[in-house]
């Protein structure tokens, strides 16, 4: 049996291109539940470490959106067992541990991370925006991550973690945040990672003036969660071949001002050199940039990268780009793999080459020491963090961007907010 649903009309079909979004039953982890549910990301951790995390909590939403942690180890993480498991999980949290909104609400979703806070609207965002280009994207997707999330949220027809979306700053938007901020909140709770969650529903009095806010701003953008959003379509498309779409025309998303973000760097390693030594490859460097001996670690500026080789660091300093260049030429993680990765270390395909790797800037650059000095890499690079701004450019000129150009922090978190479909 599914959880129940608000029965809804299908989104009407628009030619006007802004922004829509929309308020929806959600159900929530509210109160004091909401620490023993809330969970990072599905696509944050490996098998083993989601299993490690949820162990001795039957509510953690790991079970629903990484349900093989309940299987054998030895059976995919694609077979059916794995959604029916994630199906019955989402039917335990339904009947006593979540709460369903008995009216269609906005919400918001405040994180606290290191003093910092991004606050954003829960909303539905439409479906026909995404597909028609008011949404912006600029990450490609992946088939088998596609094919997964789509199997998953049609099993469940519940979309269970949110597109992280951004938008360039509003007045409007800010003025009901701040005005419902000054309610009670849903839940309220420091994650033992150190970041603070706290959730509002918005005073219904305040629906209209969010939506026509939201129904002037031209377009959203895609931050993190495009295989998410990209799922969302295929279940629309595929329930629209068999009658009413419903809430399938919408999906999940929280939708934080630009000017609250911040990207932290994407940083690489390396496993060889391309049979060169190190003092080879930094004498080839010299063609290409300017390379100095340096004891920091992080990049002052963009323009520039910093080399871990051989327990030392180097400055490379690459020179102005060339007025022509487009936004994508422009960016460190591609003067990057086109200067350096590509022409001397041989890895033309850096989606694809087992000799990169990607390392997440919220590990820091002792992460990239410990590789290297190990001998699990041959070298690091660090790298000074892409813009928002470059991002939303980027999109804007319907471009995608390089492989594993942004990495946001903090997280947001599965299951305090979902919506079934």
């Amino acid at each position: 049996m599914l959880c129940p649903r608000l029965n809804t009309k299908t989104e009407p079909e628009r030619t006007r291109l802004m922004a829509n979004v929309y308020p929806f039953a959600a159900w929530l982890a509210a109160g004091d539940v909401a620490p023993s549910v809330s969970s990072l990301p599905y696509d944050v951790m490996n098998r083993a470490e989601a299993k490690e995390m949820a162990a001795g909590n039957p509510n953690s939403f790991l079970r629903v959106t990484r349900s093989e942690i309940e299987l054998p180890e030895d059976l995919s993480p694609y077979s059916p067992e794995v959604y029916q498991r994630a199906a019955e999980n989402w039917q335990k949290l339904c009947s006593g541990v979540l709460q369903q909104d008995p009216q269609a609400s906005y919400y918001i979703y405040s994180l606290v991370w290191k003093g910092r806070r991004q606050t954003g609207v829960v909303a539905a965002a439409s479906v026909a925006d995404y597909d028609q280009g008011i949404i912006r994207k600029h990450e490609r997707t992946r088939k088998e991550k596609e094919d997964d999330r789509t199997r998953h949220i049609s099993t469940l027809r519940a979309q269970t973690g949110p597109v992280f979306l951004t938008y360039r700053d509003s007045e409007e938007v800010n003025a009901v945040v701040m005005a419902t901020m000054n309610g009670q909140p849903l839940f309220d709770f420091l994650a033992s990672d150190g970041i603070r969650h706290s959730g509002w529903q918005v005073p219904q009095k305040f629906t209209p003036a969010l939506q026509a806010a939201f129904a002037a701003i031209p377009r959203l953008y895609i931050a993190d969660g495009h295989h998410r959003a990209a799922s969302a379509s295929r279940t629309r498309a595929a329930l629209a071949e068999q009658g009413p779409v419903g809430q399938a025309d919408k999906f999940l998303s929280v939708i934080f001002p630009a000017g609250q973000l911040a990207i932290l760097p994407y940083n690489r390693v390396m496993q060889d050199l391309n049979g060169l030594s190190c003092q080879e490859f930094l004498q080839a460097l010299k063609g290409v940039c300017t390379v100095t001996a340096t004891d920091q670690p992080i990049p002052a500026h963009p323009g520039q990268v910093c080399l871990y080789c051989q327990k030392k660091w180097y400055r490379l300093d690459f020179s102005a780009a060339d007025a022509a260049a487009t936004a994508i030429d422009r960016l460190d993680v591609s003067l990057l793999q086109s200067k350096i990765i590509a022409p001397i270390l041989g890895i033309s395909d850096p989606r694809t080459d087992p000799r990169i790797d990607f390392i997440g800037g919220i590990r820091g650059t002792d992460e990239l020491q410990k590789r290297v000095d190990s001998g699990a890499a041959a070298l690091a690079f660090s790298m000074h963090p892409t813009t928002v701004e470059q991002l939303m450019e980027i999109a804007d000129a319907n471009e995608i961007m390089p492989p594993k150009s942004t990495w946001f922090e903090p997280k947001l978190r599965d299951g305090l907010f979902v919506h079934a479909i």
